[in-house]
């Protein structure tokens, strides 16, 4: 049995197991990556050390420094504040309430990673539900689902973006012009398919209803002074990510490092109640993952799939980028868009220069990016915030199973893809 075949089986059985909750998601993903190293398929370097095929310690380390923040925030009552805000705002309506919370996420997506959204977002809406005394789990899935639509819309949105952006030659105006009005058609067709996607989820008691528009969202703030430092560094933190890198070579993970480190020391909070919002499961089941899915890299498994896919076009500009967009979806939603489109990208690049006409070849990348972030909607593994947003909920003791998201994903990539087609054969084939 070859190196890759091993590697295949091994990520197999895992998702397997995660998908059929047998075992935790983080016991099977670290067990997996643990065959991974026990079998030599890859070995420490590649595992820790490498960029292409070890564990994404930016991920990891943003996570762990944005967690931080969102503990240190908690403690000043702004969750609470913003929850009985958007609920008077839509009037005690659940589904007013899931509209607002989707589309404030999708828009933020859009400026900030989905991950770095999605752990600020998640407190609130939990808050609001328990507010209203209505099921978080269907607005936190609608949240992630929004991050994933709305992070498309920009370079910096999504990560399998920045690698696009870089291999293709396309800048941050480019992303806009050519990717924020599909996005924003495709969160217009979510918006309206939220009441069928959630049916049942929107029934509020009118008396609990009342008297949430009667609280005062004031009085939630329990720190104003600390709220002050809070935001501060947040605002530094955001400004880190726009500009750290082009201005100071800092990456996301270094600019939520520094940003948890300096609110850790102003705020002279006791450990246990910063560190009381780290996710660590989460973050301990990415490593396992990255393992495994850098193996699936180190052996060529991926790179072979991908190959396969672009071989299939013949030269032809139409079928290619239809091609490269629903592959592209399928594959990233059962393993990670990051390496995925890593991989795709030299690919993508040398079939530009094949194609019948070359003056279409911006089409292949748009429909990269949109296959690779949409894509990442079809299951509960396939973008970093949809695994982020999971648990954050189990902790939270409103476990939302791998099956309960993946029938929701499903849809929706189905959806989005389904409209992200026309869109790429009308601009870039009929009206170009």
């Amino acid at each position: 049995m070859t190196t890759a075949t091993i590697a295949v089986v091994v990520f197999a059985v895992a998702y397997l197991l995660i998908a059929t909750e047998r075992v935790h998601k983080t016991t099977a993903a670290l067990c997996g990556g643990g065959i991974i190293l026990l079998l030599g398929i890859e070995g420490s370097e590649d595992a820790f050390f490498s960029q292409d095929t070890g564990v994404d310690w930016d991920v990891i380390l943003l996570l762990f420094g944005m967690m931080i923040i969102v503990g240190v925030l908690r403690q000043t009552g702004i969750f609470e504040y913003v929850a009985i805000w958007a609920a008077k705002r839509a009037k005690g309506s659940a589904l007013r309430v899931m509209i607002l919370l989707t589309l404030i996420t999708a828009v933020a997506s859009g400026f900030l990673d989905n991950v770095t959204t999605v752990l600020l977002i998640a407190p609130v809406t939990m808050l609001v539900c328990e507010r209203l005394e209505v099921a978080p789990a269907p607005f936190l899935i609608a949240e992630v689902l929004a991050s994933n639509i709305g992070g498309a819309a920009t370079l910096i949105g999504d990560p399998p973006n920045i690698i696009i952006g870089s291999r293709g030659g396309l800048s941050f105006n480019d992303f806009v012009l050519n990717m924020s009005p599909i996005v924003v058609l495709e969160l217009l067709v979510f918006t309206l398919l939220l009441p069928r996607l959630f049916r049942g989820s929107f029934e509020v008691d009118p008396e609990r209803a009342a008297a949430v528009l009667r609280l005062d969202e004031s009085e939630a703030i329990r720190d104003p002074k600390l709220l002050i430092k809070c935001g501060i560094v947040l605002a530094a933190v955001f400004a880190g990510f726009f500009f750290g890198h082009s201005a100071f070579g800092l990456e996301p993970a270094v600019v939520a490092l520094l940003g948890a480190g300096v609110l850790v020391l102003i705020s002279r909070l006791p450990q246990s109640e910063y560190l009381s919002s780290v996710e660590w499961e989460t973050l301990l089941f990415f490593a396992g993952l990255f393992v495994m899915i850098g193996a699936l890299v180190k052996t060529g498994v991926i790179e072979r799939l991908a190959r396969g896919a672009t071989e299939l076009t013949g030269g032809d500009a139409l079928v290619a980028t239809m091609l490269i967009l629903v592959v592209s979806a399928i594959l990233s939603g059962v393993i990670d868009n990051i390496p995925y489109v890593a991989t795709m990208s030299p690919l993508v690049a040398d079939l530009v220069t094949s194609l019948d006409n070359p003056a279409r070849g911006d089409a292949l990348w748009w429909a990269l990016a949109l296959g690779a972030d949409f894509g990442g909607n079809l299951t509960a593994v396939g973008a970093s915030a949809n695994v982020v947003m999971l648990g954050i909920a189990r902790r939270s003791d409103y476990p939302i199973s791998f099956w309960e998201f993946t029938r929701k994903g499903i849809i929706v990539t189905a959806v989005t893809i389904a409209v992200a087609a026309p869109y790429l054969w009308l601009r870039y084939f009929v009206l170009a």
